[in-house]
């Protein structure tokens, strides 16, 4: 099993920034993308961004140009810094992991969500 940490959600005016961090543990044998993803009331769950082992990495279109995922220097840790924050952005913020837990065996995991509100 995997597990995911979420933190750094909160409250901020429209403008202000915050950095989401995500830590994952647990039986992992290699890590194949780590990211994030958020979900607005009555909306959709939406890709945010995303890193996978190679470097390479996916921005949703509203984030483009705000915000900036990056991982640790373990590889285990992903961070969202979001910057220029809009009301739109308020949203339950998930981090998300494919990852293999033995060298046959992957899956999918969550973390529990951490809140982003932007609002004056």
């Amino acid at each position: 099993q995997v597990q995911l940490v979420e933190s750094g959600g909160g409250l901020v005016q429209p403008g202000g920034s915050l950095r989401l961090s995500c830590a994952a543990s647990g039986t992992i044998f290699s890590i194949v993308s780590m990211g994030w993803y958020r979900q607005a009331p009555g909306k959709e769950r939406e890709l945010v961004a995303t890193i996978n082992s190679g470097g390479a990495i996916d921005y949703g279109n509203a984030v483009k140009g705000r915000f900036t995922i990056s991982r640790g220097n373990d590889k285990n840790t992903v961070y969202l810094q979001m910057n220029s924050l809009k009301p739109e952005d308020t949203a339950v913020y998930y981090c998300n992991t494919y990852a293999y837990a033995s060298p046959t065996s992957w899956d999918s995991w969550w973390g529990q969500g951490t809140q982003v509100t932007v609002s004056s």
